[in-house]
């Protein structure tokens, strides 16, 4: 499997990520992603470089995305202490794996992959945020190595299960033909001509 970072082009396969997703969460009983997601808030994160896909190979249709980024989200700024903030840490957005690659642990390969990354980059932390109240995710996150760190109070915040791991090199099985740069990083110019 290999990893691209995604172009605008693949928006509407992103956004058929979110809404496939929510569908799957409501059989099983939670209201997860039943927001529609605005579109241009993803294109903003591609624009960015941020957003990444996984696929069987180069040609074929992504099978999981996600979104990494040094951005806390700004609703749960103050659920991170200020000593927290100023930590390097790398946060994880919108993991999502099609269901038909579901029980194969790519999650946690892309996850492996993060923390290799934010370790490669010199981040102490793997972060992310999570459904209040999707247990389920929750656990899966703490099999995964996370750490709770906290959940917000707040009733009206849908997102605010905190949890982190130690950045750290780890093997994940991705290639990279593609020479996905660092979160950050600028990817080199592309000479058009001869």
């Amino acid at each position: 499997m290999i990893i691209v970072r995604a172009e605008l082009t693949d928006l509407p396969r992103l956004l058929r990520f979110r809404t496939d997703a929510a569908g799957w969460l409501k059989r099983l009983g939670t209201d997860q992603w039943s927001q529609p997601f605005p579109a241009s808030n993803i294109a903003a994160s591609i624009r960015a470089g941020e957003v990444f896909l996984f696929k069987e190979d180069q040609a074929l249709d992504a099978v999981a995305t996600v979104t990494l980024d040094r951005n806390i989200d700004p609703e749960l700024q103050d659920l991170w202490t200020p000593d927290e903030q100023d930590e390097r840490a790398l946060y994880v957005h919108k993991l999502v794996v099609d269901r038909q690659y579901a029980g194969q642990d790519l999650g946690g390969r892309i996850l492996d992959w993060a923390g290799d990354l934010a370790a490669r980059q010199e981040d102490r932390w793997l972060r992310l945020d999570a459904w209040t109240t999707n247990t389920r995710l929750h656990h899966y996150y703490l099999g995964h190595g996370f750490r709770h760190v906290r959940t917000t109070r707040d009733p009206d915040e849908v997102s605010g299960w905190l949890a982190q791991r130690p950045a750290r090199l780890a093997p994940h099985g991705f290639g990279d033909p593609t020479g996905v740069s660092p979160v950050g990083a600028k990817e080199p110019e592309r000479k058009m001509g001869p």
